[in-house]
């Protein structure tokens, strides 16, 4: 087991035996539900408000036990999901309608983000992303079966205007002409700390529909344990409205959890996240945090369809259930 994960579980372990000696004995002995939630990368601020509903305890108030694992580019969440080696993992949109289409037993029960924090990072002087037509944009392969259709039919952009990104930022820096693909809370980040100032764009503010690290499950887990997957939303979304004010519990657990986490690149994570609008924005303003819409999901179903990336067959409604968020009504504003 790496490191890492060996300090995680032994926070999370210190952390169920402070809170088990402050409870009644009547109280522990009532079996918390386990719940194995798995992340897309390793532990950071974009993943903040999980460990912080862990860090306050907010899991155990619903009668939860659970382990947040960490993910990673030799992880694959939706196979360890399939298998049950995970219950719960952060996934998105596109993923689980390909599932579906593959007939794979899984759905999306809430979001965090109501936008993907994906974009493109470009020079000073690009003051919008319609202006990078017939610019060289670098994109990484599985970027061409993600947000490259959308960008081909909103825009107009070519095949022949993308190249290789292979996340090593060189040869944007050194090229005035070239446009990258970027996280909004990372390439930016790092391309500051080279001293380079840039635009980023964030594709959702240009209409491109996708959510961002939705709560996906398997239907089987989602019908035996509703009660369970219901109290995890409402703890993780509580604990992601109480990161974006105070994230100090959250962020021990992360920079425990991984050692090479800075402060300034949580700070910078925490800003842009804020200044984004990614879990405040959109519908969450006035339905609450986490809340989806079948008129987005369905977007999103047609630009894939239009870029034949998904077959126009595919039950695309299978992909999401919104039983568990409507009426959460988690607001931004504190109320919930």
């Amino acid at each position: 087991m790496p490191l890492a994960l060996s300090r995680r579980h032994a926070i999370a372990a210190g952390l169920a035996g402070a809170a088990a000696a402050a409870t009644p004995r009547r109280a522990r002995a009532a079996t918390k539900t386990k719940i194995r939630y798995l992340t897309s990368w390793f532990p950071q601020a974009e993943h903040g408000g999980y460990y912080q509903a862990l860090a306050t305890g907010l899991y155990e108030r619903e009668g939860l036990d659970v382990t947040i694992d960490m993910g990673g580019p030799q992880v694959n969440g939706l196979q360890l999901l399939t298998a049950g080696a995970a219950d719960i993992i952060m996934g998105y949109d596109i993923q689980v309608l390909s599932a579906i289409e593959r007939k794979l037993p899984v759905v999306t029960v809430a979001t965090t983000f109501q936008s993907d924090l994906q974009g493109l990072m470009t020079h000073p002087d690009i003051k919008g992303i319609a202006q990078l037509k017939g610019h060289r944009i670098l994109i990484a392969n599985t970027s061409y079966a993600t947000f490259w259709p959308w960008l081909k039919q909103r825009f107009g952009f070519t095949d022949e205007q993308a190249g290789p990104y292979t996340f090593n930022l060189q040869p944007f820096l050194i090229d005035p002409n070239v446009a990258v693909q970027a996280y909004g809370t990372s390439e930016p980040f790092e391309a500051k700390q080279m001293g380079a100032q840039v635009n980023f764009f964030l594709f959702a503010d240009d209409g491109y529909p996708p959510y961002g690290s939705t709560m996906v499950t398997r239907t089987e887990f989602a019908a035996r344990q509703p009660d369970a997957v219901r109290g995890f939303i409402r703890a993780s979304l509580l604990g992601w409205r109480d990161y974006m004010h105070d994230p100090a519990p959250g962020n021990r657990l992360i920079k425990q959890a991984n050692p090479k986490m800075t402060d300034a690149r949580i700070a910078y994570a925490i800003a842009q996240m804020k200044a984004l609008h990614v879990l405040d924005g959109g519908d969450a303003r006035t339905m609450g945090l986490g809340i989806m819409t079948a008129a987005r999901w369905q977007k999103t179903r047609d630009f894939l369809v239009a870029g034949k990336i998904l077959s126009p067959q595919t039950d695309w409604r299978a992909a999401f259930t919104t039983k568990f968020i409507d009426g959460m009504r988690i607001m931004p504003d504190g109320t919930a």
